[in-house]
């Protein structure tokens, strides 16, 4: 089992961190990023070509970390791959020993920088985890054996405080009828929509199938939040937020910034029916830290040990 599933399994809060995205081919700038995360947080995540930007490639990215010492959470996005290059990753994650996967649909290439880019969307993301339990259960699509089977503690996304509000607690049980067993939920800047979410999704008894993880976004100025609002699909930042924030100094607006991602944090957590929180540092992995530190005896207990994972050195 692997160290995330067995610290949910246990009841004991998490936390989980994004690693900053990888533009470049060094391994010696993921290293540093997992140098400063991994003490604090139960595992890290690597996004997929998240937004619809090429990036490193999430396989290769989850490898570093695990190589690295720290507990790897890997999201696979079905826009660019269909099933066969689906099933291979998956595999072959399973080969370097990544068991957490989380299964995405994926942004439209129009949110990218190339939206000429040809969509795939062969499958979705609720079908893309019933193929990942397929492939658990030692076959293929196809029928073909698998031997041995792979074995992966699955996630899924979701967000709170896009329309249609009351279908989203409906997609997530959708999600875990497919096989989803822990949920990192999409960036909220209120806290009342995901404690709305959280009770919707506990009505349809889904807290004793899955665990949640209220996502936390951590910004450095007022411009990031307003692009945030105004760019990102499915992210809204509330109005007076943005005015409190574009009304500090822009010396003070990181320490605004901040102080709105431990607020949202502490809500998060005061939540019984929260499993812990995901942290998304845009603003660089010290961000994490420090929201981290501010959080005091609210924040969830610090790892006790890494694993047996060997460090790699470059």
């Amino acid at each position: 089992m692997g160290w995330l599933r067995e610290r949910l399994a246990s009841g004991q809060r998490v936390v989980t961190a994004e690693l900053t995205i990888a533009d470049g081919a060094s391994p010696e700038v993921v290293i540093a990023a997992v140098d400063i995360l991994r003490d604090r947080v139960d595992a890290i995540s690597v996004t997929d070509n998240a937004g619809a930007h090429a990036h490193a490639s999430s396989s290769a990215v989850a490898s570093l970390v695990a190589a690295a010492g720290a507990e790897p959470v890997m999201n696979l996005a079905c826009r660019d791959r269909n099933r066969l290059a689906l099933q291979s990753e998956l595999l072959g994650a399973a080969l370097h020993g990544i068991e957490n996967i989380v299964c995405v649909t994926g942004d439209d290439v129009t949110s990218g920088d190339e939206p000429e880019a040809k969509r795939v969307f062969d499958l979705d993301s609720p079908q893309l985890l019933s193929v990942a339990s397929t492939l658990q259960k030692g076959r293929f699509l196809s029928g073909r054996r698998i031997d041995p089977a792979p074995r992966f503690f699955l996630g899924a996304v979701e967000n709170p405080t896009a329309p249609p509000f009351a279908y989203r607690a409906q997609r997530a049980l959708k999600k875990a009828d497919a096989g989803a067993l822990f949920f990192q939920l999409q960036v909220a800047f209120a806290a009342e929509p995901v404690a709305a979410f959280l009770r919707a999704v506990g009505a349809l008894g889904l807290f004793e199938r899955a665990y949640f993880l209220p996502s936390i976004c951590i910004l450095r100025s007022a411009r990031q939040l307003r692009y945030m609002h105004e760019h990102i699909p499915g992210v809204s930042v509330p109005e007076q937020v943005l005015v409190d924030a574009e009304a500090v100094s822009k010396e003070a607006q990181r320490e605004y910034c901040l102080e709105l991602a431990v607020s949202l944090a502490r809500s998060a957590l005061a939540l019984p029916c929260v499993s812990g929180v995901h942290l998304i540092p845009l603003g660089g992995p010290e961000l994490a830290i420090e929201l981290l530190d501010r959080l005091g005896p609210a924040a969830p207990p610090q790892k006790e040990h890494h694993g047996d994972r060997s460090r790699i050195t470059v």
